[in-house]
């Protein structure tokens, strides 16, 4: 089975979306097997991490960006803005595909696990999810 899940995004960051996973995992019907996702953009990406405390996520965009700052003399592709090729760059440097199990038609995340879209470009925008059981 394979869904599209389309995720508004008010710009740059990670935007957990666990529960919409988890509502496609449920409405399947299925009770086991292997959730893939994948983003269907080269600059946003995916990735699971805590989601209980908003500082591992802060802290974590911040580290990205320091990374990966704008504006670096060395990029050429920069006809859509200073975010573009950081964006680009980013979501290489991260996941644009996950997998993750379900059992009993439940995701199978630990504790504090989240999955989140990130968004790395500055402008809201949509981004879909290609979900695949």
């Amino acid at each position: 089975m394979i869904e599209q899940i389309s995720i508004r995004v008010p710009g740059q960051g990670l935007h957990a979306i666990t529960d919409r996973v988890r509502a496609v995992v449920a409405a399947s019907g299925l009770q086991e097997g292997l959730c893939t996702l994948y983003v269907r953009h080269t600059s946003a990406s995916l990735l699971i991490q805590e989601n209980y405390d908003d500082s591992a996520r802060i802290d974590l965009e911040n580290w990205l960006d320091r990374l990966v700052p704008e504006n670096d003399p060395l990029y050429t592709h920069t006809l859509e803005g200073p975010d573009d090729m950081p964006a680009h760059i980013k979501s290489a440097l991260t996941a644009t595909q996950l997998s993750v199990p379900f059992q009993h038609g439940e995701l199978l995340l630990g504790t504090w696990q989240g999955i989140y879209l990130w968004e790395h470009r500055h402008h809201p925008g949509s981004r879909t999810v290609v979900v695949h059981l």
